[in-house]
């Protein structure tokens, strides 16, 4: 079931995103991995509208946030991984307008998801959002996905 995320989410939403990082994100380091956290903990406690969580058996195991047609973050429990949740939040964020993602370069795996999906590559960006050297790969779907 997917549904707003909440503040009372966050301890667990954190969770998830940091067993799916150190699962995918073979790039950091464990210290950039908690420095990062500290900032999506703050995040996910905000309650940010634009945050949805992927509940099953009573428990959040994925979020996704929304930033007007961006595909802000996605992150799914990598016990979940394979099993539907990522493309559900997709969908999910297709049917509220989003049209594009940014991809860390180095997470080659992440991107062949999207591309399976029928998102492509439209640009690269040397750092990260925060300015952070980790390089990304912007991503665009048609705006009539079939």
């Amino acid at each position: 079931m997917i549904r707003p995320a909440t503040p009372a989410d966050a301890p667990a939403l954190t969770g998830v995103w940091r067993r799916a990082v150190q699962a995918t994100h073979h790039f950091l380091t464990p210290e950039a991995i908690d420095a990062i956290e500290v900032d999506v903990s703050a995040w996910l406690n905000s309650g940010d509208p634009n945050l949805w969580a992927y509940e099953r058996d009573g428990a959040p195991i994925a979020f996704l946030g929304l930033n007007d047609d961006e595909l802000a973050a996605l992150f799914v429990d990598p016990g979940q991984h394979r099993s539907g949740v990522g493309r559900s939040l997709v969908a999910h964020a297709l049917a509220r307008g989003a049209r594009r993602l940014s991809v860390n370069e180095d997470n080659p795996g992440a991107r062949a998801f999207y591309e399976r999906l029928g998102f492509q590559a439209v640009g690269r960006a040397e750092t990260d959002d925060a300015g952070r050297p980790y390089p990304l790969i912007l991503m665009a779907i048609d705006a009539d996905p079939a």
